[in-house]
């Protein structure tokens, strides 16, 4: 079992840099930001840019993995956002984890003057979307032709790539979704699947939930084993690192589920994800012990 911590990119640098080196010095295998302009009930607070943050992040780290999660096409092109991330990945020496999903339907969803999508149109936009990285970050085409496209949702014309990937074929490209297109969706052509479970904020419904999610992704993935299976532990009514016990428990029910990830969130002052970050210190210790 791998695992992660979320750092919300909302204090400032230096201060935000300690908290990267720290995921680090924890022993933890990941470290995330959230890929939004704003953010659900902390839209009126300070929210750094993702790709700045984490390129600061690769700078003061050396062997945690680094991810966005997730990065969607509510307010992204797939050509200059692939373009960062082939020189981030550059950057952290092939250290990025790209989680892409359909982008939620709050504000980063009207922000730009959007329309509003069906749940059919978002789906057929994440995956124009994500099929387009997948094709610019391999870096695939004449490279005197450049990378063309045009599907209805974006358009390339030669568009021209940083180089070579710094990991072959490219960074780990990771699908989330809950619903059965994108469940299917994720077994077919991601390197693993990322979910938050349901709506559900009951724990016991909650779980319950995540254990359809993985056996209809089993079932789907069943022609490609050994996909990563990422969860965030922090749904479901409950806060995974308000106790180590608390910790402990949702790491082993996510494992007897088939997950091979797990992740959590660094903990906030107050509010959402409100914790003590003397219970991240001795979860930390206990790492070894929960792989």
């Amino acid at each position: 079992m791998r695992h992660g911590i979320v750092i919300l990119p909302q204090r400032d640098w230096p201060a935000a840099g300690e908290l990267w080196r720290r995921a680090e010095a924890y022993g933890f295998d990941h470290a995330w930001t959230y890929d939004h302009l704003s953010w659900r009930s902390l839209a009126g607070e300070r929210w750094h840019a993702t790709v700045p943050t984490l390129t600061a992040a690769a700078m003061v780290t050396s062997r945690i993995e680094l991810g966005f999660f997730v990065a969607s096409p509510n307010f992204r092109h797939p050509v200059p956002f692939a373009k960062e991330l082939a020189t981030l990945d550059d950057i952290a020496g092939g250290r990025v984890l790209l989680g892409v999903g359909s982008g939620g339907t709050g504000f980063d969803a009207f922000v730009l003057g959007q329309s509003e999508l069906t749940p059919r149109e978002r789906h057929e936009r994440f995956v124009a979307f994500a099929d387009a990285l997948d094709v610019l970050l391999r870096h695939e085409g004449d490279a005197a032709e450049g990378i063309s496209f045009d599907e209805g949702w974006f358009t390339a014309r030669d568009a021209r790539m940083v180089g070579s990937p710094a990991r072959a074929p490219r960074m780990p490209l990771l699908l989330a979704g809950n619903g059965p297109r994108a469940i299917r969706y994720a077994a077919s052509r991601g390197d693993g699947w990322v979910t938050t479970g349901g709506p559900e904020e009951d724990p016991a419904e909650w779980w319950r939930g995540v254990a359809a999610l993985a056996r209809r992704f089993d079932e789907a993935s069943e022609a490609r084993p050994g996909l990563a299976r990422i969860l965030s532990l922090d749904s479901g009514g409950r806060y995974s690192l308000a106790s180590v016990a608390g910790y402990e428990e949702a790491v082993g029910r996510a494992r007897e589920l088939g997950f091979t990830d797990v992740v959590a969130h660094w903990p906030r002052a107050n509010g959402i994800y409100a914790g003590d970050e003397s219970v991240l210190d001795a979860i930390a210790e206990r790492l070894p012990a929960l792989r």
